[in-house]
């Protein structure tokens, strides 16, 4: 047993090597200064040979004075340290750590995830039991549910009605502990009404415990004596001992009514099927191919054989500098993605984190990979509204001071980078946090946009939020996000575009639609800028993923998809790579090429009379072989337009 102060650290330099995983696992406690409980951490702290530093955390652990706790993680080195340095820390000063052991070892490959088994579900078939007392509420299923079920039986026009609720959290219960299938999805829908007497609007959720752990089955706020319609959806992953479904949320003297309360598991491929059709319909045109040079006689004859090179829908990832050292990251990133946004290192925090004291140098690496290869590129962020995520320097700041760094900071970035990014996220999260309105007064947001475009009229000016399309936080529903946006576009905020994050779990299809349908009204641009999503096993999270980019494809007002990243160990979220770290391609990765295939559009067959062939196609770079009795040749085009009309493209052969 070793004996280490507040810190510890060992050099490990000449014992790793860069592009492999390792594992690491200790056995701490803590020791002194009457600490009975603190945190410990495990850190990498990398060198590279031009003398930049990271931190990398790798593993975190409350331990204790009384017994060994385990701590375990994994770490992958993109490029050619100079220097690596393993670390543990945390516990105050004068607290020591205790280490057991400490073994970092090659990480062993994690086996593959079997299919679930979903033979027998009884997709669409409600699990709950609904009791009835009064009369008069919806027959009609709420819409959610109605575009998962299709035909369907009425609701019953009975609801639950709870009185004399002296806590926010009393409401219906149920155990449904039996019921539930590991890995399914479940969707969640309800109508849920108020009674009078409420000073404001209230928030009805659905929770469930599981193992006394809660989950969130969707949230609606309610302000009038109207019914709502309550939806959200859930998955456990691992076999639960007791599961009981609550619904909650409303003051204390509120009465809380409940209709047509039903959990049911989610047919996913069923709806595949519709948005298959609708994206052929909205993402493709007729394209008529228009030959010239072939005299009639060749033109009765000549086949032609059609091959999409590439679709220009944008699909991008979000990667981060570490990531551009390793090239097997930086050939899937390029072979499978046109659009770009950096994790950190456009932030405010990373581009200046003390007062003067600037980085670019991350973002211009980044900036040039993505330049050299035609990799379009969104500017995440210029502000970041959210309180903890606010530099130390800048909280200090007096309201004048920080006026100043704010329009600084403006003018720094944007004259810098001008023309450089398409878009920017101009004041992240403005649902979540209001640390700049706070301090600077409720014109702030909009005097960014206006400032924003004043120095770079080239770029789309985004707002940005979570939790937009799921149902499962009130104050960034689409209602909410919509009367945002058009308060900015009152202050004369030339808004652009419609981030919605897309951190989502156990996504259903309706659900996510209903969103994108709502935002819709407003005439802008949608995209997923942040897209992820988490399952622990594979074909599950590959099912996931399929749900978002097909739901996105099949949507008009969608006009592109980020995702938050897709190899493992530079993931935001535990479980939703497509790559595992030393490069192979899991369930979930292979699902994203074999859709990333769909959308190619192919065709063969032989040119009419006039020397016309027609066939339909998505946007993007097309090869064109014609084959005629005497000479074979290729040539590429590319369709751009989005009109209704047929294009038609002229060929000289």
């Amino acid at each position: 047993m070793e004996n280490l102060h507040s810190e510890a650290k060992q050099e490990i330099t000449t014992r790793v090597q860069r592009k492999l995983a390792y594992e690491v696992t200790a056995l701490v406690r803590i020791f002194g200064n009457n600490v009975t409980t603190s945190d410990v951490r495990a850190t990498l702290y990398v060198q590279t040979p031009d003398f930049r530093e990271q931190y990398i955390g790798i593993a975190n652990v409350q331990a204790t004075d009384k017994d060994w706790t385990q701590m375990q993680g994994k770490f992958l080195l993109n490029g050619s340290p100079s220097k690596v340095f393993v670390y543990l820390e945390g516990p105050p000063s004068g607290t020591d750590i205790l280490l057991n052991t400490l073994v970092i070892k090659h990480a062993p490959k994690t086996p593959p995830s079997t299919p679930p088994d979903f033979e027998d579900a009884a997709f669409g078939i409600n699990i709950i039991e609904n009791s009835d007392m009064g009369t008069g509420s919806p027959r009609i299923i709420p819409a959610m549910a109605r575009d998962s079920l299709g035909p369907h039986e009425p609701l019953s026009g009975h609801y639950i009605l709870v009185t004399n609720r002296t806590q926010t959290w009393m409401g219906p219960a149920q155990m449904i502990t039996e019921k539930l299938k590991l890995f399914l999805t479940y969707q969640v829908s309800a109508w849920v009404r108020i009674g009078s007497g409420s000073s404001g609007p209230q928030n009805v959720n659905i929770a469930l415990s599981v193992d006394d752990q809660w989950v969130n089955g969707g949230q609606v706020e309610v302000a009038d004596g109207k019914w709502h319609e309550i939806g959200g959806s859930f998955r456990i992953e691992k076999v639960p001992s007791k599961v009981m479904v609550y619904i909650q949320g409303p003051a204390s003297g509120i009465d809380l009514m409940i209709a047509g309360l039903q959990i049911f598991p989610v047919h996913r491929q069923a709806r595949f099927r519709y948005l298959r059709m609708q994206t052929d319909k909205i993402r493709k045109r007729d394209i008529i191919l228009k030959f010239s040079g072939l005299d009639s006689s060749e033109c009765l004859r000549a086949m032609v054989k059609v091959t999409q090179i590439q679709n220009d829908f944008p699909i991008g990832s979000c990667i981060n500098r570490t990531n551009i050292d390793n090239e097997d990251f930086v050939d899937f990133f390029l072979n499978h993605f046109n659009w770009a946004v950096f994790g950190n290192e456009l932030k405010w925090y990373w581009t200046e984190p003390q007062k003067g004291n600037f980085n670019y140098k991350d973002a211009d690496d980044m900036l040039d990979l993505c330049q050299k290869n035609n990799i379009n590129t969104r500017g995440h962020c210029i502000f970041w509204e959210v309180d903890g995520t606010v530099q130390q320097w800048i909280k200090s700041l007096n309201k004048t001071d920080l006026m100043t760094a704010v329009q600084n900071r403006l003018s720094g970035l944007l004259t810098r980078y001008k023309g450089k990014f398409k878009h920017y996220d101009v004041n992240n999260e403005m649902l979540h946090g209001s640390f700049y309105q706070d301090k600077l007064g409720k014109d702030i947001r909009g005097n960014m946009f206006k400032t924003a475009h004043q120095l770079d009229s080239s770029a789309t000016l985004f707002v940005n939020d979570y939790h937009v399309e799921d149902g499962c936080d009130t104050r960034s529903s689409p209602e909410k996000y919509i009367q945002q946006i058009t308060d900015l576009q009152g202050q004369g905020a030339p808004v652009g575009g419609i981030g919605i994050q897309g951190h989502i779990d156990s996504p259903v299809g309706p659900i996510v639609c209903s969103a994108l349908d709502k935002l819709g009204t407003l005439g802008l641009p949608i995209w997923f800028t942040e897209l992820d999503v988490s399952s622990t096993n594979e074909y599950v999270r590959a099912d996931d993923l399929e749900v978002m980019l097909r739901e996105a494809m099949a949507h008009p007002s969608i006009e592109g998809i980020m995702l938050w990243g897709f190899w493992e160990l530079f993931m935001s979220r535990d479980n939703s790579h497509l790559v595992n770290a030393e490069g192979s391609i899991n369930e979930a990765g292979k699902r994203f090429l074999a859709l990333k295939k769909e959308w190619l559009s192919h065709s063969h067959g032989l040119v009419d009379e006039q020397g016309y062939f027609t066939f339909r196609g998505f946007n993007g770079k097309y090869n064109v072989e014609v084959v005629t009795l005497t000479k074979e040749i290729s040539k590429t085009f590319v369709v751009v337009d989005n009109g209704d009309s047929p294009l038609v493209v002229s060929i000289d052969l």
